[in-house]
């Protein structure tokens, strides 16, 4: 699994990446009441806004951390998105892309360095 900066997650199998925000995020928005997943067949650059999540505290864009093609999306969140707040890098992904370019998640941090980032936002 690799980090954003900007707190989203991707886990890649393949030649296909799983997306969402990491356990950090969730807990930082409070309970997620809403959430916009892209169209499948949408095209994203790296850094593109890809999803919205909001809870009662905020609206946060959902930036793609790799290039890539939507092939699915995870409708179970729209219907249940507390989903998110008890399995955000698990049950609670929000889309799935076919990426364009592989190498884009090894630049990506690993769980170590992104725990060593989240200690400096402290």
């Amino acid at each position: 699994m690799r980090f954003t900066r900007d707190h989203e997650y991707v886990n890649v199998s393949g030649d296909i990446a799983t997306i969402g925000i990491s356990n950090h995020a969730q807990g930082q928005l409070g309970d997620v009441v809403y959430v916009e997943l892209p169209e499948i067949g949408a095209k994203f650059d790296k850094g593109a806004a890809a999803a919205v999540v909001e809870s009662v505290k905020a609206a946060s864009d959902v930036f793609s951390p790799v290039s890539g093609e939507v092939i699915a999306v995870n409708e179970s969140v729209t219907k249940e998105t507390s989903l998110i707040n008890d399995d955000a890098e698990g049950r609670g992904w929000l889309f799935k892309l076919k990426l364009s370019d592989p190498k884009q998640a090894e630049a990506l941090m690993d769980a170590d360095a992104y725990a060593d980032f989240l200690k400096t936002l402290d």
